[in-house]
């Protein structure tokens, strides 16, 4: 199991690079952060710094989109980053929450980010797409690559995970979750005609590591994590306004906890002292999050490499950021590879 860690691009950059540079040294082999511009600081300046100061580290955003940048630039800023440092990049990629509503607009539709896809990815690795119905190509770009990975929750998006991405990117760590979404993606890649086994699979959620398991603990713990819920919970809110609370098309252990969420308000997403999070309780932290002492952490990664999980991505947003990091290296990752 590789092991990524997913930052926010909060000012100052030079605390990004710092943090990105201790997980390599603790065995992370990815480096992931939000892309927001409106929220945060551009993510692609601060990769090149990652990239300069790191050596095998792989980064790239969880998620871009396909709104906020036209798709060539998007590819050809993959592409540079590549051909500075070595095919270090990986897109992920979904329909835009925060990016696009913060800015006053809709995500995306499925139709155009599934379009995206094919088209950042072709353009990146050198090859001709059509953008906006013109043949382009990136004259300049030798032995490119760059692997794609979609963000999906509802069972059109898996679907389509399945049939375009390169990979698929889960934000919660729930295995009951985990196996009904890696299922379903896998069953679109064979009925797609693609090797379903060929799709790398990231679950991607908050670890914060305690020194035991007391109910003290575990409950800073919990409120420290509890902003996921809530950011899961946008998505979710989505899903139940097009299929409803109970539907046999998404699991009711998705959808049900968000019947007391009332609004969000994006100027806290994705931060621990977030006041639109008081809907989650804590049953739901615990499932979509990893907490507790270490053997906790190892217990449940191994429960979700058993199920198919390549890559577990640490939601690192808390007061505990460095020691997390540095749990996972001296005992958590030596243990699941």
């Amino acid at each position: 199991m590789d092991f990524g860690l997913v930052l926010q691009t909060d000012p100052p950059a030079s605390q990004v690079v710092g943090l990105m540079r201790r997980a390599e040294r603790n065995g992370f082999r990815y480096g992931w952060t939000f892309d927001s511009a409106v929220l945060w600081q551009e993510p692609f300046v601060i990769y090149s710094r990652i990239l300069e100061h790191t050596t095998k580290l792989h980064v790239g955003p969880m998620v871009t989109n396909p709104g906020t940048r036209t798709w060539e630039v998007t590819a050809s800023t993959f592409a540079t980053l590549n051909d500075m440092y070595g095919n270090r990049t990986v897109c992920g990629i979904g329909r835009g929450d925060s990016a696009m509503r913060v800015a006053g607009r809709k995500p995306n539709t499925l139709a155009r980010l599934g379009e995206a896809i094919e088209v950042i990815r072709d353009l990146a690795e050198g090859r001709e797409a059509l953008v906006d119905g013109n043949p382009v190509r990136i004259p300049w770009i030798k032995n490119g690559k760059l692997p794609v990975w979609m963000a999906a929750y509802g069972p059109k998006a898996l679907a389509l995970a399945g049939q375009k991405a390169d990979g698929f990117i889960l934000q919660l760590a729930d295995p009951f979750l985990t196996e009904w979404m890696v299922k379903a993606v896998r069953k679109a890649a064979q009925d797609a005609g693609r090797d379903p086994d060929a799709l790398t699979i990231c679950v991607a959620a908050p670890a914060y590591v305690t020194a035991d398991d007391s109910p003290d603990a575990l409950a800073h713990a919990r409120d420290q994590c509890r902003w996921f819920g809530g950011m899961v919970g946008n998505h979710v809110a989505d899903l139940v306004a097009k299929y409803g609370e109970h539907s046999a098309m998404v699991p009711d252990e998705l959808t049900t906890y968000i019947k007391d969420r009332h609004g969000y308000d994006y100027s806290h997403h994705g931060r621990a002292d977030n006041p639109s999070t008081e809907f989650v309780p804590d049953e739901i932290v615990d499932r979509f999050c990893l907490l507790g002492p270490t053997e906790a952490h190892i217990d449940k990664l191994r429960h979700l490499k058993d199920l198919g999980v390549d890559q577990f991505a640490v939601y690192d947003m808390h007061d505990n950021r460095e020691a997390t990091i540095d749990a996972y290296g001296t005992d958590i990752i030596p243990a699941l590879r």
